[in-house]
């Protein structure tokens, strides 16, 4: 048995980047291992210049998620006019500048952004090796009191309420969804089992009816490139009640 932490994803809006195709950037059903060591090394304080820490962070992490409501799909259609001198805000509380064109000839940057709105979405990680820092316990305590403010996917993101719901025993982490659902629904005598779409690491436990596939979901945190192919499974959990 292994302690593993459960965090409540719930939001108006979250977006957990894909693949980016031309102007449009859609998004996972399920938050990546890329975009989990960013919400961690967020509360953490991580640099986003420490490159090698975010990288080992990455590396530990064994993550799966369970939808426990659905939601709806949204695009954006966005124009955005960006020229050298425009600054804008970041998560450590301070302006960025960027290195556009100059303001005379900038021209309207057109793109298309995928959105899930009304999503609530359970999460079980540990950290392997656990005695290594951060330990499980550490990255509770940062999620709970944050460095800088928090955002599921992107900065207009915010959570709809505290991200931690608490630590759970389990064996591998399809047990600990299974488990930890529990915890985010209402249950009632009469209510049906329902299914919930799940994702989880191959060799964290099995599901009748699930089925492997490869995702490219982690980041080269030091040069700044997405990459990495691994195996994950995708099924259905069954989970009785309704959601709160």
């Amino acid at each position: 048995m292994a302690e593993h932490l459960l965090l409540r994803l719930e939001a108006p809006l979250m977006a957990f980047g894909g693949e980016i195709i031309d102007h449009r950037g859609v998004v996972r059903d399920f938050p990546g291992k890329a975009a989990l060591t960013g919400l961690l090394a967020n509360a953490l304080g991580f640099d986003r210049s420490e490159g090698a820490r975010h990288d080992r962070l990455q590396a530990r992490l064994v993550s799966g998620a369970l939808r426990l409501r659905e939601g709806q799909a949204l695009r954006d259609f966005q124009t955005a006019n960006l020229s050298g001198g425009d600054r804008g805000w970041t998560t450590a509380g301070r302006y960025e500048g960027r290195a556009g064109g100059a303001a005379t000839y900038a021209s309207p940057h057109i793109r298309q952004r995928d959105w899930q709105a009304d999503v609530l979405m359970l999460v079980a990680l540990r950290l392997n090796p656990a005695e290594e820092a951060p330990r499980l316990e550490e990255v509770a305590s940062a999620l709970e009191r944050p460095e800088r403010p928090l955002f599921l996917g992107r900065k207009p993101a915010l959570p709809s309420g505290p991200i931690l719901l608490g630590t759970i025993s389990a064996a591998t982490v399809s047990e600990a969804l299974r488990a930890g659902a529990g915890r985010l629904v209402r249950r009632r005598g009469d209510e049906p089992v329902v299914p919930c779409r799940a994702e989880w690491p191959t060799g964290e436990g099995e599901m009748p009816g699930a089925r492997q596939i490869s995702i490219c979901d982690e980041r080269r945190w030091e040069t700044g490139v997405h990459g990495g192919l691994r195996q994950v499974m995708r099924g259905e959990l069954p989970c009785k009640g309704v959601v709160s």
